[in-house]
């Protein structure tokens, strides 16, 4: 009688059993946050000194919470909206790294894997799983971690790419069927829709994009329906990409690195969007050390990195990871992007903000950054800047000249204030 894959499932607690005190342990994020995982290993009360080693994850983060410190450490590449209180509390833990640097911490050892705790679709008939929705640093932690304990969710996107995972390589896994933690795409506000318009004119036909989550790019990527044959090679993507897809705008026809193909590393947006990568041959999901490869991104003809900001001083420093000593997010694959579009052949590397933030209080423009945060972009490597009050290029300009351009595009209010800065740093008359 054959055993069919099922059979071996067992419950969501029986599976994270094996992970014990003191270990070191990868769980997987974003959409493919294994959230029956998390639940079952945070009700556990016999464990102490757990690191739990991630990215941004979806939905709640219970090993997290206050008075489990002793049980579970959170250590965060990429700060998500869950772990930020722990973080700035001091029950986390945060890593400013490069994102394309982080499967090599896993493979060499400088972080050893005792566990990775997965989210997997279901085996095919070669026994086959997918790591669905995230590689990024997923495939490192599955080839190098001692453990693989996973969830086979049914409602998984099975995707292709570098996201093959044998059944036999998991050591335990337990078997669902519910929907993924979605992210729907925001409302856009007039202040999107501007900085929509002026980002969009600088993409030209057959230009190579990479954009982020969020309401800005969700609003270039809705004016870019006239374009034609566009490529795609991100780190991640979300829904708005499917509608470009579907108008025909984007074809990756003259990409030089996986031509005619969308080349990502993670996703995260709506069941449309699952549905759209699920079995897809068009897309193909690789390691973060792969999609965010400098070498491999400038080698695409007018590729164009499209990230946000938030905070530029009047030099061109960009902070992106924190406010002030607060962690927002991290480091992330902004650098790997805007050095990569900048050597590409007709490239630009664009960093598009609001002028300001906090309803129009504070302005994002300022005349240095906040004690404690960090620079992510550095004004060597800053290009394109955009606010909803225009476009301007600081690649190759002077500090004065920097900062004439910043004050030109930040809010009204703030302008008189900031040139006055301006003088004073500068020492000279505007």
């Amino acid at each position: 009688m054959t055993t069919t894959w099922q059979s071996r499932a067992v419950s969501p607690a029986e599976a994270v059993a094996r992970v014990r005190s003191g270990m070191t342990v990868f769980l997987h994020g974003a959409a493919a946050t294994p959230t029956p995982l998390v639940e079952a290993l945070a009700a556990r009360t016999d464990l102490e000194g757990v690191r739990i080693v991630h990215l941004h994850t979806n939905g709640p983060a219970p090993f997290a919470d206050p008075g489990r410190e002793r049980s579970f450490r959170s250590v965060s590449l990429f700060t998500g909206g869950p772990l930020r209180q722990a973080v700035a509390e001091g029950r986390a833990d945060f890593v400013p790294v490069f994102l394309s640097d982080i499967p090599h911490l896993f493979a060499s050892g400088a972080i050893r894997l005792d566990a990775a705790l997965l989210q997997l679709s279901p085996p095919d008939r070669h026994g086959l799983c997918t790591l669905g929705t995230s590689v990024d640093a997923a495939r490192a932690a599955a080839d190098t971690a001692g453990l693989v304990i996973a969830e086979v969710n049914d409602q998984l996107p099975r995707t292709h790419g570098h996201t093959a995972v044998p059944l036999a390589r998991v050591d335990a896994f337990a078997h669902t069927d519910r929907p993924l933690h979605g992210h729907a795409p925001e409302p856009e506000t007039e202040t999107d829709a501007r900085i929509g318009e002026l980002v969009a004119g600088l993409v030209p036909d057959r230009a190579c994009l990479q954009m982020g989550i969020g309401g800005i790019p969700d609003a270039v990527l809705a004016r870019l329906g006239t374009k034609r044959d566009l490529g795609v090679h991100t780190e991640m993507f979300s829904d708005r990409l499917v509608d470009l897809v579907a108008t025909g705008a984007v074809t990756g026809k003259y990409k030089a690195v996986h031509p005619g193909r969308i080349v990502t590393s993670f996703v995260n947006g709506s069941r449309r969007l699952f549905d759209f990568v699920d079995d897809n041959p068009l897309v193909e999901f690789h390691p973060c050390d792969r999609t965010n490869d400098t070498a491999l991104i400038r080698k695409n003809d007018n590729a164009v990195a499209i990230n946000s900001a938030i905070q530029i001083d009047l030099t061109g420093q960009v902070c992106a990871d924190s406010i002030g000593h607060r962690i927002y997010s991290g480091i992330g694959g902004q650098m790997d992007f805007v050095r990569g579009a900048a050597l590409s052949r007709g490239g630009k590397a664009i960093i598009a903000l609001p002028s300001t933030a906090k309803g129009g209080a504070v302005s994002r423009i300022v005349p240095e950054l906040a004690p404690g945060a960090g620079v992510v972009t550095t004004r060597g490597h800053v290009h394109w800047v955009v606010t909803e009050f225009g476009a301007v290029d600081l690649h190759g300009r002077t500090l004065r000249e920097r900062g004439e351009r910043l004050v030109s595009v930040a809010h009204p209010d703030f302008r008189a204030e900031l040139r006055q800065r301006l003088r004073d740093l500068r020492h000279y008359v505007v």
